[in-house]
């Protein structure tokens, strides 16, 4: 008999090894007894925090059979332990295929790393899919590990994981821009220029003939500065030649491969999307992603958005395309916890730099090569040059994000060097001694076309606001990952510093955040650079000097309460229906995508209602109501329409996007209205309604009241000649501050219906001397918020605010904190429009005023330049910003 059988029947050991299948261990009840069997042989912490069970328990409890929820847990709470317990359970407990999606291939190599170390069953799967191990693939599917990869591997034409049972989706909050990729047809000028001019051809009917004129004209220095909007009509109307454009640019190689891909995605729906120009590039894309309609996301039962920033105004859910997003908040007591310090200057606000801003770039090179190592955040490659070129030193080395996409060695194994990122806040973890300098440069939105539309042509920052101050408060935290750690944080550019100055804004960051911000921002007024670097100093030794710094910050995080933005809760109500309006639309199914839009707009009223994007969404009302008028010949449709577009009108008279819709198609579409601009026709009616200034003592008595005010300096006598000359002005309510105790109070309100609101700050008994100093602009510019918390209602769009003082100066630093709803008044002007309106008085009075139409009325007091809509331009004359 053969040696080795007999061997082996006589029980002797066989030369091969089997592995056979062990027993399956027992269950766990929940995540966290999980984590007590990993923690066994595992090498990571041995315990779950108190503060990640109470998460994990919500979750478990509560929220583990819900389709869609987001978990709330900021820097330095363990977020990846909870999301990869939560997978790891739902993978033990039901045999699911779970997936863990990271923004970049470097974080996902982070996580997969501390799923190791926690003692998670985990394959990366990262990079091209035929580079992937065919074993980590295969043990994935049969849901014998997590697989950790990134958002591109779901959203994307041809998805590489198309089949999970649940999603877990880390950094949601920055997500959008990789959930909108598949459906986002961008065409580059200076790359795809024959297809960028193909297709803009196509859009002549859907431009503004001075916006096409301006698109094909020889490049200038502000040729790409400024985003269009072309015409929703115009496209749909023009849906063919503009699919055969695409169709022809596609099949000939000229766009590039993220373009020929969304293309695969968005044939034969040109026009069920938003088409943005600008010089530069031509967009095409939903405004709402329909993720409903993607299997590889909408597929899976569960998905669970981790976040550092959640927010509070739909902002998620309009990211993911989702209706409804169950939250587990942030755990009691992490509001006001630390995540390391931050030290913010703002040397745009010092007393020498504000004055001499050509001066800057230099003290800035000079702050970063006294770093050595400093990451600089930019929304743009334009800002991102030109900070390369002005405010590096010379010959200093600079890492890109494409050498840091795997690893941050490139930059971290440097004893000198910048990391300049654009548009990129999040997924960069630079802890201790790796950085300790972060340059935020610029207002962190302007992302695609359509976030740029949205900030800059349209002017709906309220929309954004989640948005901007998740890359804030992410990005200046790149380099302090937890409790022990400290940096820098250099702030820099107008619309920053002035974003970052408001404090609607800083009472909706995070406690700590907060406090940190108005320290650097009161220890930037009123001093010097020089006196800044010694504060520098101090903060970079780190030792008793500022440890006394460290505790006055950290008393005050006390103080403070995290509030919520405002339009917060408007715009949360909207999200959902938006999405809706969305899906209709993707399905083809415009009067279910009609009623939807009358949804979102009866959910963006009420208190610090967002004007502008509510414009918005009247005029894509007003398109979606003209297609539908055409298609059906229903003339309800066209009359709908003609609401929407009247509406349209009144809230977006601020912003320029309003200019531009002037296309052939809206041209042809539009209804016509009414001569007068909705202000002057509110003023008209309240001047024939003030009937007790129509006889001649009550008259003449508040005209000598009103004028002798507005020549003294006294202050009560001049804040009641502004409430008189409110009166004469057209507002249907004008009344004064009677608190003298409530210096947040305006000195004056001009209510002209739900058309415009004017609020005064008067500093009748300043000297002409000197400057107008940060204290008085701030004062000024909260009087439209205090006005919105007093009527409980949002202002009108394009009310403003006045502040009006005889001093010849403003300080560059009270300029710097301006928003663009303050204007500066000198004492003459205000009696200039004083006399222009009593001279129309008393021309109206000799006809008597009760017998006159307000279009009557209104060509008295045109004659005289005393409609509000052309005093309004002289009040605004100077902005306090420029």
């Amino acid at each position: 008999m053969d040696a080795e059988l007999l061997s082996a029947q006589r029980g002797e050991r066989s030369a091969v090894a089997f592995k056979l299948k062990s027993a399956e261990a027992a269950m766990p009840e929940d995540p966290v007894d999980l984590y007590r069997i990993l923690a066994l042989t595992n090498r990571g912490p041995e315990f779950v925090w108190g503060h990640q069970q109470d998460v994990l328990r919500d979750w478990h409890e509560t929220k583990s059979h819900a389709s869609d929820v987001a978990i709330e847990l900021p820097t330095g709470a363990g977020k990846t332990l909870v999301g990869g317990l939560i997978s790891e359970y739902r993978r033990r407990k039901y045999g699911e295929r779970v997936a863990y999606l990271c923004p970049t291939r470097q974080l996902a190599r982070q996580t997969a790393a501390k799923f190791d170390e926690y003692g998670i069953p985990n394959v990366l799967l990262v990079n091209r899919v035929k580079t992937w191990n065919p074993a980590h693939q295969a043990q994935y599917e049969a849901g014998e590990a997590v697989a950790v990869s990134v958002y591109s591997h779901v959203f994307n034409s041809n998805p590489a994981l198309d089949n999970a049972g649940m999603l877990v989706l880390d950094d949601a909050h920055a997500a959008e821009g990789y959930v909108a990729s598949p459906w986002s047809l961008a065409i580059s000028r200076k790359t795809e220029e024959s297809a960028y001019l193909d297709v803009l051809s196509v859009l002549k009917p859907a431009l503004d003939p001075l916006v096409d004129t301006r698109l094909r004209a020889p490049k200038t220095e502000d040729s790409s500065a400024y985003v269009y909007l072309a015409s929703p009509i115009g496209v749909a109307e023009q849906s063919l030649p503009l699919e055969a454009a695409v169709a022809a640019a596609a099949h000939g190689s000229k766009l590039s491969t993220d373009a020929f891909h969304a293309w695969k995605f968005l044939q034969g729906r040109l026009d069920r999307c938003l088409t943005y120009v600008s010089y530069g590039q031509i967009l095409i894309r939903p405004l709402i992603a329909p993720t409903a309609q993607h299997e590889a996301f909408s597929s899976p039962a569960r998905r669970v958005y981790m976040s550092a920033t959640l927010g509070d105004g739909g902002e998620l859910e309009r990211a993911f395309g989702r209706r409804k997003i169950d939250r587990i908040p942030v755990p009691k007591g992490w509001e006001t916890r630390g995540t390391g310090r931050r030290f913010f200057m703002f040397p745009e606000l010092t007393d020498d730099l504000s004055t001499a801003p050509g001066r800057v770039p230099a003290f800035v090179s000079k702050v970063v090569s006294s770093a050595g190592r400093a990451v600089i955040l930019t929304p743009d490659s334009r800002t991102a040059e030109t900070f390369a070129k002005e405010c590096l030193p010379e010959t200093y080395p600079v890492v890109k994000a494409n050498d840091v996409e795997d690893d941050l060695i490139a930059f971290t194994a440097m004893d000198r060097a910048a990391l300049l990122l654009t548009n990129r806040y999040d997924g960069i973890d630079l802890p201790a001694d790796d950085c300790r300098l972060v340059v935020l440069a610029g207002l962190p939105a302007r992302g695609d076309l359509q976030e740029r539309f949205l900030h800059e042509s349209l002017g709906a920052l309220e929309v954004l606001q989640e948005r901007i101050r998740a890359r804030i408060v992410q990005g200046s935290g790149r380099a302090t990952r937890n409790n022990k750690d400290w940096a820098a944080v250099m702030v820099l550019g107008r619309s920053l510093t002035s974003y970052l100055s408001g404090p609607d804004v800083q009472g909706a960051l995070h406690p700590e955040v907060h406090a940190e911000v108005e320290f650097g921002r009161t220890n930037s007024l009123g001093t010097t650079s020089s006196e800044m670097l010694d504060n520098l100093g101090v903060f970079r030794r780190h030792d008793q000097d500022w440890a006394a710094v460290d505790t006055h910050i950290s008393s005050q995080r006390e103080q403070y309460t995290r509030t919520v933005a405002p339009s917060s809760r408007e715009l949360h109500n909207a999200a959902r229906h938006e999405v809706a309006v969305w899906e209709a639309i993707w399905n083809n199914q415009w009067d279910w995508a009609l009623t939807a839009v009358q949804r979102v707009l009866d959910q963006l009223k009420g208190e610090r209602t967002p004007q502008r994007y509510a414009a918005l969404w009247n005029y894509l009302g007003y398109s979606i109501a003209e297609r539908l008028a055409q298609q059906s010949g229903d003339s309800s449709h066209r009359d709908t329409g003609a609401h929407y577009y009247r509406e349209l009108q009144r809230k977006a008279q601020t912003s320029s996007f309003l200019a531009h819709i002037a296309s052939p198609s809206d041209r042809t579409h539009a209804p016509v209205l009414g001569d007068l601009d909705p202000v002057d026709e509110a003023a008209m009616l309240a001047v024939i309604a003030r009937t007790e200034l129509h006889r001649p003592e009550p008259f003449e008595r508040a005209l000598t009241e009103a004028r002798a005010g507005l020549a003294d300096t006294e202050y009560r006598a001049y804040e009641a000649g502004l409430v008189h000359l409110g009166t004469f002005a057209g507002a249907s309510e004008s009344y004064g501050n009677d608190d003298d105790a409530n210096p947040a109070a305006p000195d004056a309100v001009w209510i002209f219906d739900d058309a415009r609101w004017v609020t005064w700050e008067a500093k009748s008994e300043a000297t002409p001397t000197g400057e107008i100093g940060p204290d008085n602009v701030r004062q000024a510019q909260g009087h439209l918020r205090y006005t919105e918390a007093e009527r409980k209602t949002s202002a009108p769009s394009g009310s403003i605010a006045l502040l009006m003082s005889p001093k010849p100066k403003i300080m560059a630093a009270a300029r710097m904190l301006a928003n663009d709803e303050t204007y500066l008044v000198r004492p003459p002007t205000v009696l200039e429009v004083f006399d222009r309106l009593i001279r129309s008085w008393r021309t109206a009075r000799a006809r008597t005023i009760t017998v006159l139409s307000p279009a009557e009325l209104a060509d008295i007091f045109r004659a005289e330049q005393a409609l509000p809509s052309q005093w309004l331009p002289l009040l605004k004359a100077a902005p306090v910003k420029e």
